[in-house]
């Protein structure tokens, strides 16, 4: 191989090695950029020289690039050129087979997150819960819960085993944190994991919003609470990111993050917006006490302090009698909650179904038009 200096003009190796010129922007692709034959990395996506000399006659070269960005630049002895490796194409998703899945769904009696979603919710209510996120029993631990990943098209990524307290809810995390992964638990050989969304097979209905959280417990008790969303959860506070929501491009989405994840999620939803309409809750950061944000509250334990039946009373059809009142100013913070509730209608249906007021005022919020 002939010898070739450390910044040279990447080697032709198909289209794929040629870009837009950055100074005549051709759709074709006639431009070249430098690379370092050290790394084999390009310098940047200015430096290089588009081949319209005629018509462009664009040239930055690395030197160049070096003086306006006072990087030092030492001209090096030449060296060998090292043609980049293509990095390797990742492994397709491996899924777990129907048999187990199916072996899992039984044995409640037994499955502590069932029996305290019963506490709460009484037998049918869970039964439907079961049937709609397809909670599993595992015997990994006793009492172990299974929430199954199944994606949009009904395959089976994984599943996560969890143990709960029957009583509380709580999950048990002495005398160590009682959580697994199905194909961890297998010993499946090359099981390449590749996460999805919990619940993302419910997105299948079109007309509902959707609402994501951090855990899967609480993405099962908020369908309760507000069957109006489809109620998704990414695992974690860290776990949203573009790949698990490029499921929901173009729906409505609004994110529920755990105390002291509201700025997190709130420069997430920026990141994603190009996939999503994304709004973010401040529900649990306004209304926490010092004593809750230490423990990490979370939606769930916010919502199971109300009787669930209260949040799903049929809206009055018949409007109230006009009432001659004087015109009331509103306040700014009442203002703020009308332009949120103008963008997003169930904004209002939160602050009216968890009976919010005003911390101004005391009184509940009105919505006044914008």
């Amino acid at each position: 191989m002939k010898p070739a200096y450390r910044y040279v003009l990447e080697p032709y190796k198909g289209m794929n090695t040629r870009h837009r010129c950055p100074n005549c922007q051709q759709r074709e692709k006639t431009f070249t950029l430098y690379i370092d034959t050290e790394t084999g990395e390009h310098i940047h996506p200015t430096v290089g020289r588009c081949n319209r000399e005629s018509n462009c006659g664009y040239h930055y070269t690395p030197k160049q690039y070096f003086q306006d960005n006072n990087i030092s630049f030492t001209p090096s002895q030449p060296v060998t050129y090292k043609p980049r490796i293509a990095a390797p194409q990742p492994k397709p998703a491996s899924f777990i087979p129907v048999e187990i899945f199916k072996a899992s769904l039984q044995a409640y009696s037994d499955n502590n997150f069932v029996l305290y979603l019963k506490t709460l919710f009484g037998v049918e209510v869970c039964k439907e819960l079961i049937k709609q996120y397809k909670i599993g029993s595992s015997k990994h631990w006793k009492g172990a819960t299974v929430f199954w990943l199944i994606d949009a098209q009904h395959k089976i990524r994984t599943g996560k085993i969890m143990l709960y307290n029957p009583t509380t809810g709580k999950r048990v995390k002495k005398p160590f944190n009682h959580i697994n992964w199905v194909h961890s638990a297998l010993k499946l050989p090359e099981f390449e994991l590749r996460q999805c969304l919990f619940g993302e097979h419910l997105l299948n209905d079109k007309t509902k919003p959707v609402a994501i959280v951090e855990s899967e417990k609480t993405a099962v008790i908020a369908s309760v609470y507000f069957p109006k969303f489809i109620w998704l959860a990414v695992g974690s506070l860290t776990n949203l990111n573009a790949e698990k929501c490029s499921v929901l491009k173009g729906r409505s989405v609004t994110l529920f993050p755990d105390l002291n994840g509201f700025e997190k999620w709130s420069a997430k939803a920026r990141e994603l917006k190009h996939i999503a309409k994304f709004s973010v809750s401040d529900l649990l950061e306004r209304k926490a006490t010092e004593a809750e944000r230490k423990q990490g509250l979370d939606l769930a334990d916010y919502l199971t302090r109300f009787d669930f039946s209260t949040f799903n009373q049929p809206e009055a059809t018949e409007p109230p009698p006009a009432v001659q009142e004087v015109p009331v100013l509103p306040t700014k913070e009442e203002l703020q909650y009308s332009k949120m509730a103008a963008s997003n209608p169930y904004v209002e249906m939160l602050v009216k179904q968890l009976g919010l007021v005003s911390a101004t005022t005391g009184k509940p919020l009105n919505k006044f038009e914008v």
